[in-house]
């Protein structure tokens, strides 16, 4: 079995989807593992380490995948990558599908069996594979260094013979597990943190990271049976306006994380909301790729309105690639080690939950 490596070509994408650790263990699974050269370099991975870990370095994306069985990404393909994918063979990686919405057909043309890993279903199985967590962990982290750099103001409260400076005040709009870590990172720094969520079940683990829960008084909750959040009724949806409003007044830095898959990102802060904020403020809005939780969020862009600093990075795990293509990379080990053994059928949920093409159809629920 031929496992492919390709260097990502999505502008602003430094991640690789292996590391020479993972080579090592597809080698020792018995596979061969080809990567295209310059593929890690993003990531402060050169080819040398990856020839010392058993692999082959292939001049170009022809070269790396020819023969191949699987080929490893970490976004979905260009179009210029397509021609490059051998037909019948699995692509693997976060080829975001709701977003990408030409790309099955274009699988379908070449057989390709393609597994999307966001997809993955929330079951314990499934724990280290999940690339979500391990991705939007980072992110999250990535989000407040971003926000503080921005800051023209110290994090901590400090006492000095000059007199005490307050500690800065962050807020975080969404408590999954970007938020969470955005909530733990800006305690870390010293500054005084709140957190909002439609879900109510997640209020102690806010609180347990030392961050005040924001909470809109209502019967309804905010969460799917699969964990994630849900789209709220009109009623919630005013009263949610009103809190965020009155609560955006105060605070120095803004976090916003909120996505309902499949869908654009709820807008929670609105304009006037922005124009009512503190002068000098920072909102990071790691919705922007899904059309931003705030309407003036730029994509890929670090905009000033209204004086406040609003950033739309639409990658931010990239932003840290080097310990993102570590943690991705062992993601796709554990799951390209349960799908190539010889017990596991495709009727398995791991397989069911991630699977978008095969033989030529598309066969995932979400997508037919």
């Amino acid at each position: 079995m031929k496992i492919a490596v390709l260097r990502e070509r999505k502008t602003g994408e430094l991640r690789v989807a292996a590391t020479p650790d993972s080579v090592k263990k597809y080698v020792s699974l018995g596979a061969s593992a080809t990567v295209e050269t310059g593929a890690g370099m993003g990531a402060g991975i050169a080819d040398s380490a990856y020839e010392a870990a058993g692999a082959t370095i292939a001049a170009d994306a022809s070269a790396t995948t020819n023969d191949a069985n699987i080929i490893l990404k970490v976004s979905a393909p260009e179009k210029e990558e397509m021609m490059f994918l051998p037909e019948g063979a699995m692509l693997i990686g976060m080829l975001d599908p709701y977003a990408n919405t030409d790309l099955l057909a274009a699988l379908n043309i070449k057989k390709i069996s393609a597994f999307s890993l966001e997809l993955l279903p929330r079951i314990s199985r499934a724990q280290s594979m999940d690339v979500l967590s391990s991705q939007s962990n980072l992110a999250g982290y990535r989000a407040v260094i971003d926000a503080v750099s921005l800051f023209g103001k110290v994090v901590p409260m400090m006492m000095t013979a000059a007199g005490t400076v307050a500690p800065a005040k962050a807020l975080v709009l969404g408590a999954g597990v970007a938020g969470l870590q955005a909530i733990a990172t800006a305690k870390r720094l010293g500054a005084v943190v709140s957190a909002f969520d439609v879900r109510p079940v997640v209020k102690e683990q806010v609180e347990s990271l030392g961050a005040k829960f924001v909470e809109v008084p209502a019967e309804e909750s905010g969460e799917t049976s699969g964990g994630y959040a849900k789209e709220m009724s009109d009623e919630y949806k005013q009263k949610q306006a009103q809190l965020i409003a009155d609560t955006l007044k105060k605070q120095d830095m803004v976090i916003s994380t909120a996505l309902i898959p499949g869908k654009p990102a709820p807008v929670l802060i609105t304009e006037a909301m922005v124009k009512d904020m503190k002068p000098g403020s920072v909102i990071v809005d790691l919705a922007a790729a899904s059309g931003g939780n705030c309407p003036l969020t730029e994509l890929d862009k670090v905009v000033v309105k209204h004086g406040i600093t609003l950033v739309g990075y639409s990658n931010l795990p990239s932003r840290v690639a080097v310990d993102a293509s570590q943690l991705y990379a062992r993601n796709l080990l554990n799951f390209v080690s349960t799908l190539i053994l010889p017990e596991t059928k495709w009727e398995d949920e791991l397989i069911t939950g991630t699977l978008l093409t095969k033989d030529g159809m598309t066969v995932h629920k979400n997508f037919i």
